[in-house]
């Protein structure tokens, strides 16, 4: 049986089917012996013989399942939760897979496995038992309406609709002949149980099909609802180590860069052999030593692209794995390279991948182009692509207040800097974005 055999629902009916094809079997035999037929322990004998091998199957499908949950139930419980993930009548055929099942019971659980052809070779010995026994007595025609489930169930919907029909054809000749007459209950019977065995079984395979639909899809759900749990703490991680960075560099390293200069200009103005002079020369040494920790805690809170390796580096690295439907991605350096702050490569970082992710997700562009230009007193980034393009004064406000994609967002952190941040578009005519930095002041801090 498949894995719908083993829910609570599955094994009711599964138990009401052997019940009713049983109990079917013992009418025609109390029939035949209490209305004294001519073969009645022909009869008798047969739907025995019938009875026990219908039984030989039940008994060895249910007993396999048993020993095996009892020797493996971590296993059972993994294989069925990986059958479930392959179509009803792909798996009927394949199985499900191996697992550590003696050899003798493996072959027990083959005769009654859907779709196997252990499992069609013990429905055809049933079948050929029941049309001896349909010869014998009349009254066997009803065990025909069990039958029609169980050649649903075991063979496939092309095998299994025409072995109902030929069932129904059997039954409906076997009452002709016996009863040597035509009557419309003949044949309304035997066509009315086909009928609602088949629409019976099949409404159930398709609320079977779309429960596992809806199943797997929660499972999807649930994974991503963890994966964009995890992307939310790895991203607000980042957000606080540039929030440290940038509050380290802009109040901390800033003052002792200030008190630096100061006790510098004051061990200057100094008189020499001064007793105030060695004081000075410590404090400002400290000072220089806090300093340096301090623009170590910055770089060490800076994001990963920018931990090994320079701002080209970590743009040539973005452009090289953004990808999208046939987007080719370039980038370029113009003027001589020289080394910023940190927090002005982690806007121009943060802005760069904002910019590529919105020509990704909106613009549909086949070429984009990033370029990083150092200037005498300023840097500027410039991502230009061949997309759809979009009106910049209607643009949707995409604000986030977590260093999201909005142009807002990217203006903001420019304008934090003292830069600007300037975008050119049109619908069908691409998107030029450039931020600019001033990189004056950085200059001076390091000259001093």
């Amino acid at each position: 049986m498949d894995s719908r055999s083993h829910t609570p629902v599955a094994a009711a009916l599964r138990l009401c089917l052997h019940a009713l094809l049983l109990g079917l079997l013992a009418l025609v035999a109390v029939r035949a012996v209490s209305e004294g037929a001519p073969h009645a322990g022909a009869v008798v004998t047969l739907t025995l013989v019938t009875a026990g091998a219908y039984g030989t199957g039940a008994l060895a499908g249910t007993g396999v399942r048993a020993t095996s949950v009892r020797r493996d139930g971590q296993a059972e419980a993994a294989t069925e939760a990986a059958a479930r993930a392959i179509p009803v009548r792909q798996r009927a055929r394949a199985g499900t897979a191996a697992r550590p099942i003696p050899v003798r019971q493996r072959v027990l659980a083959a005769s009654v496995r859907p779709g196997t052809e252990a499992a069609a070779t013990w429905l055809t010995a049933l079948c050929v038992l029941w049309l001896a026994l349909l010869v014998l007595s009349p009254d066997a025609l009803w065990v025909a309406f069990p039958l029609y489930f169980l050649q649903l169930h075991l063979l496939p919907t092309r095998w299994g609709v025409p072995a109902v029909v030929v069932t129904a054809a059997a039954a409906i000749t076997s009452f002709v002949v016996h009863r040597q007459e035509i009557a419309p209950g003949a044949f309304i019977g035997p066509l009315i149980g086909a009928a609602v065995a088949i629409a019976t079984v099949l409404g159930y395979d398709a609320l079977f099909r779309e429960s596992e639909r809806r199943r797997e899809l929660i499972v999807e759900l649930v994974a991503t609802r963890a994966e964009l749990a995890e992307a939310e703490r790895t991203a607000g991680t980042l957000a606080e180590r540039e929030r440290l960075a940038r509050e380290i560099h802009d109040t901390l390293a800033q003052g002792l860069s200030s008190i630096q200069l100061l006790l510098r200009a004051a061990e200057r103005t100094l008189p020499a052999g001064a007793p105030a002079t060695a004081h000075v020369r410590a404090a400002r040494e400290a000072a220089q030593a806090n300093l340096a920790e301090a623009r170590s805690f910055v770089r060490a809170l800076t994001p990963p692209d920018l931990e090994h390796g320079s701002l080209a580096g970590a743009l040539e690295r973005l452009c090289a794995r953004t990808t999208g439907p046939d987007l080719t991605v370039r980038f370029a350096v113009s003027g001589a390279p020289v080394e910023l702050p940190t927090p002005y490569e982690v806007a121009l970082l943060r802005t760069a991948q904002s910019a590529l992710a919105n020509t990704v997700r909106h613009a549909a562009a086949g070429r984009a182009e990033i370029t990083l230009s150092f200037m005498d007193t300023s840097v500027a980034l410039d991502v230009v692509d061949d997309g759809r393009g979009f009106d910049p004064s209607a643009a949707p406000v995409d604000e986030r207040g977590d260093g999201g994609f909005g142009l807002p967002a990217m203006r903001s952190r420019a304008a934090t800097l003292g830069g600007t941040l300037s975008v050119e578009s049109a619908p069908g005519q691409g998107t030029a974005l450039a931020v600019t930095l001033p990189v004056a002041a950085p200059a001076e801090e390091r000259a001093a």
